[in-house]
């Protein structure tokens, strides 16, 4: 059974989302990382830029996949964490804290998911 924080939103391109107020912190959830196996290599979007809902911004490379990272919400990068370029493993070690991917500025959150919801899309 995979780890799904209750204090956080989800989408179903299994990306979580902490909103709060019009700043959004995105990772991959413990599913997606678990599925995608070990991480070596994080492609992110760059800081200024704006990205569209549901459209790809990165990727996550895997010793046996690669994954795309959509945006949860339209909105500009306002930061990326520069400690998962330098060290991937820590979406496996750690994918809701210190696996975080990118924040963005935005304010829709209208397709997110609950982590009930989003335990009951992945079958849990």
């Amino acid at each position: 059974m995979s780890n799904i924080p209750a204090h956080l939103s989800y989408t179903k391109d299994h990306e979580w989302v902490l909103v709060e107020g019009d700043q959004m912190t995105v990772g991959i959830t413990q599913y997606a990382a678990d599925a995608l196996g070990d991480v070596v290599y994080v492609d992110q979007p760059s800081v200024g830029s704006n990205i569209s809902a549901s459209s790809i911004v990165g990727e996550v490379e895997s010793t046996k996949s690669v994954g795309e990272i959509f945006a949860p919400a339209s909105g500009s990068v306002v930061e990326v964490n520069q400690a998962v370029v330098d060290d991937p493993s820590l979406i496996n070690r750690d994918p809701f804290g210190d696996g975080w991917l990118f924040k963005i500025t935005s304010s829709d959150t209208s397709d997110f998911l609950d982590a009930d919801a989003y335990r009951a899309l992945i079958g849990e």
